[in-house]
């Protein structure tokens, strides 16, 4: 069914979802939505899979002439949307028709908000999965971000009717200060003591370099013990490399699949979605936590996802 025509496409708007899994090994990233909690939370409320793809949209957001009637949720930041110049409500589903404009205005928090609609953005699968990594054209619409002329389709919608919204526990709140929780390791052996101390002890700031690759944020520098360099080896989403300058990055969705810096620590899984709604200059501090700890952490999490999926699945059941 045919969904949106775009009419402006703001400052980077793509199609993601889930990710692009089992291809690393290949150098293909995994891409997929940087805040995977907005992805699912958008879906959930239309009534589609969790990871089915979705528009992330960054900054300043598009303008979207609907196509068909349909049903859509927003989640995510808070980037002024609009329905026909009023308001869009966020963290519910939302009927829209055919005619209405969907726009964006300033951003009040966050930075990257997601437009589910019914049934999903339908794209060609690339390897699996219909996220868009533009650097290297694969996946999404056309391998790039949306442009003016654009017309984008979604598919079968399991879900007709408009009215979910999300329990207020569930709706996240995006502060300008953000504390994420880290691993030390595994190299972290290659920084002294100092070093260490300072990346733990120090308040950095989201810098203009920060992108769907890798948060670069600007600080005092961390201290190595003999060079920045290593034999390449994986990178997980939320591992802080830190080279040659000292200033660590964040690595996130687009990132690469090896890297040859050393790798002082990994974010918790839990606080990657909080890092990905970091805009520019913004704090950013790191707290250690043991290996045991944030295992915990992500246990907790997936049983409160868990949950939340209970209780969307019995408000379906009438539809």
């Amino acid at each position: 069914m045919e969904a949106f025509d775009v009419v402006q496409p703001g400052f980077l708007t793509t199609v993601q979802d889930g990710g692009r899994y089992g291809y690393q090994q290949y150098g293909v990233p995994v891409s997929g939505a940087m805040d995977r909690y907005g992805l699912m939370a958008a879906n959930l409320l239309v009534g589609n899979g969790d990871d089915d793809a979705c528009l992330e949209i960054s900054l300043l957001g598009p303008l979207l002439r609907v196509i068909s009637d349909t049903v859509v949720s927003l989640t995510g930041a808070d980037l002024s949307a609009t329905l026909n110049n009023r308001p869009l409500p966020m963290w519910e589903a939302v009927h829209v028709s055919a005619g209405d404009s969907i726009s964006f205005g300033e951003p009040r928090r966050g930075c990257r908000s997601y437009l589910a609609v019914a049934g999903g953005i339908d794209v060609p699968p690339v390897m699996g999965s219909r996220s868009t990594y533009v650097k290297s054209g694969i996946g999404g619409f056309q391998g790039r971000a949306l442009r003016s002329g654009d017309r984008l389709s979604s598919g079968q919608s399991r879900r007709k009717t408009p009215g979910a919204r999300m329990p207020m526990q569930y709706v996240l709140r995006y502060q300008s200060d953000h504390t994420l929780r880290v691993v030390l390791g595994p190299q972290d052996d290659h920084f002294t003591t100092t070093g260490i101390e300072t990346f733990l002890g120090s308040e950095y700031r989201v810098s203009a370099r920060a992108d769907r690759m890798g948060y670069r944020l600007e600080g005092p520098t961390i201290e190595h013990r003999a060079g920045a360099d290593i034999v390449s080896d994986g990178i997980p989403a939320g591992a802080v490399q830190v080279p040659a300058d000292g200033l660590p990055i964040v690595l996130l969705a687009d990132r690469q699949t090896t890297g040859g810096y050393a790798k002082i620590a990994t974010v918790c899984t839990v606080d990657l979605p909080e890092l990905s709604q970091a805009c520019l200059g913004e704090r950013v501090r790191f707290s250690r936590v043991t290996e045991k700890e944030a295992h915990q952490l992500l246990k907790e999490h997936d049983e409160a996802i868990r949950s939340l999926k209970h209780c969307f699945r019995r408000a379906h059941q009438g539809d």
